[in-house]
């Protein structure tokens, strides 16, 4: 569980915020009671970030995390005890075409953090947000476990695998358990499965593919219908942030190192899977068809071992894999009716607070291999 007064007050700041999981995240610390910085580029005219109004509610500041300078004034300003960083070049298909955007933000990006962070020193816990892809991903039928070797045929995967070292070697040179004593800063990674939820709209991306296809009346266009993800709502692994985020604050140096954060094994589903699903869930939709055009590679298979997260941070995600597409078209259909999305959002984010976590010893044979 999130332990809600642990955060209210805190001071906490999130690169990334404008985009759909640190918007997601920037609700529910405000939810906390936090005070919340974000720093990134401006939000898109379609986000969460802007349907939700989070202007309004968080201090904002807009910025680049390819500029040191930018990055290290503005969490200055802002003093944080807590740094949540989600700024990231995040599509696997857009990374074939800015190859060098990728690897500049995502890792010269996470290393302009972390130095900011050890030249200002005010932080206790720091959480670099990395994923799934982080893992040199051989195809096999076993989730990926944190001490699993990192790799990437993409550039999107790779730098997020040379983002984590990064994040290690900062965590090494700079914080070693040896010496938190001395320097009072935990650095942890997080990898998690493939996040859903509403608000989501970047391109290539299957949910907002989805959402954009039945809205416009077109069948959906599924590039690779066989392809297996560890699917979960946003909500999950953010709860898992969260409660790692206090630990290290609490314990600091004991829970400095690498977590993953992902679904049930049995929501390890194909991408046609979820498609169909969700067209039940919608009206008026006119289907779907495999897009046989040509495209780079992306991984076929890829699940996530969480055992450490639940045997070490009492953590466990909540939701079916069912539940979760509810509320990802609930949300969607909510937007289209012309609802409050904040008052939505929200209203999730407590339904889900609400939700018994349900780690027993049974339950952990369905998150290992």
């Amino acid at each position: 569980m999130v332990d809600a007064k642990f955060w209210m007050g805190k001071r906490v700041f999130i690169t990334g915020h404008t985009g759909f999981k640190g918007a997601w995240l920037c609700t529910w610390l405000k939810e906390l009671g936090a005070d919340v910085t974000g720093y990134s580029l401006p939000a898109e005219d379609l986000s969460i970030f802007r349907d939700c109004r989070l202007d309004q509610c968080v201090r904002s500041i807009e910025g680049d995390i390819r500029n040191f300078e930018q990055v290290r004034r503005a969490m200055e300003a802002a003093a944080p005890e807590v740094v949540f960083h989600l700024a990231a070049c995040s599509l696997v298909r857009r990374s074939y075409t800015n190859p060098l955007e990728t690897y500049s933000t995502n890792v010269i990006g996470t290393a302009h953090v972390l130095e900011a962070v050890r030249q200002i020193g005010t932080a206790r816990a720091v959480i670099s947000v990395a994923s799934d892809k982080c893992y040199r991903n051989r195809e096999w039928v076993w989730g990926y476990r944190e001490c699993d070797p990192l790799g990437g045929r993409d550039p999107y995967s790779s730098s997020k695998a040379a983002a984590e070292l990064v994040t290690e070697a900062y965590r090494e040179s700079y914080f070693p358990a040896d010496r938190y004593e001395s320097h009072g800063i935990a650095i942890a990674s997080v990898r998690a499965g493939n996040v859903i939820g509403g608000g989501d709209w970047a391109e290539d991306r299957l949910i907002p593919d989805i959402v954009r296809s039945i809205t416009s009346l077109n069948a959906v266009q599924i590039r690779n219908p066989h392809s297996i993800r560890p699917w979960q709502h946003v909500l999950e692994p953010l709860s898992g942030y969260l409660r790692l985020a206090e630990q290290l604050f609490r314990k600091g140096s004991a829970f400095a190192s690498a977590w993953n954060f992902g679904p049930r094994l049995e929501d390890a589903r194909p991408v046609s899977w979820i498609v169909e699903r969700i067209l039940s869930r919608w009206e008026n939709n006119s289907g779907w068809a495999v897009d046989g055009g040509s495209h780079p590679h992306e991984a076929q298979y890829l699940k996530l071992d969480c055992a450490k997260a639940i045997g070490e941070l009492g953590w466990c995600p909540r939701w079916s894999l069912d539940i979760a597409l509810d509320l990802v078209v609930e949300w969607y259909k909510a937007r289209e009716s012309g609802l409050e999305m904040r008052e939505v959002t929200v209203r999730q984010i407590e339904r889900y607070s609400e939700t018994g976590n349900g780690v027993t010893p049974q339950s952990l044979v369905q998150f290992t291999s």
